[in-house]
């Protein structure tokens, strides 16, 4: 019986992979161009989310820095927390700021960050689970939504984990070019 409900777990998150992988590829591409068009620009990208997002906001900016599975310069990311005051500390314009947020949480702070990143004329990335509407809709025309389809928070940040996995293997891609 145990055995069956782990097993379920992996049949679902399995399930949530393949039914987003084609919907999610466009939006991730975008995002990845967009990520290389800051970095070749000598911008910076910062990397915020909440509650348990804001551990994989920060895993995305190490992988930034330190590579993700090969080897290459580091780039220039940092992880903030969400709010506009560190936005607008360490913020420029032509930056861009990832937001990870998996369940909707400190929707206030979230929307502050946003703002203020639009404020200063950087891009804005958001990586939402399906109760980011309120996000969603301050995003500014050049801005970009990612969405994990799911319910269960746990679920998102499973799918989120695998968006910011292939959306740095896309921008290593862009950079260095497709590995042999």
């Amino acid at each position: 019986m145990l055995e069956q409900r782990i097993q379920q777990q992996f049949f679902e998150g399995a399930d949530l992979q393949y039914q987003t992988a084609e919907s999610l590829a466009r939006p991730i591409a975008l995002a990845a161009g967009a990520i290389v068009d800051a970095l070749t620009a000598g911008s910076k990208l910062l990397l915020c989310g909440t509650g348990s997002a804001g551990e994989l906001s920060r895993h995305a900016a190490a992988l930034l820095v330190d590579g993700f599975e090969r080897e290459r310069p580091p780039l220039a990311a940092i992880a903030i927390r969400p709010e506009a005051r560190s936005v607008q500390a360490l913020g420029l314009p032509g930056d861009l700021l990832l937001l990870v947020d998996a369940a909707g949480g400190e929707l206030d702070a979230c929307m502050a960050a946003v703002r203020a990143a639009q404020g200063k004329d950087m891009t804005v990335v958001l990586l939402l689970g399906s109760s980011g509407d309120g996000l969603r809709e301050t995003l500014a025309e050049t801005d970009l939504s990612i969405t994990v389809p799911h319910e269960r928070t746990s679920r998102v940040l499973e799918g989120q984990l695998l968006v910011l996995h292939a959306l740095i293997d896309a921008v290593d891609a862009q950079l260095m070019g497709d590995p042999e």
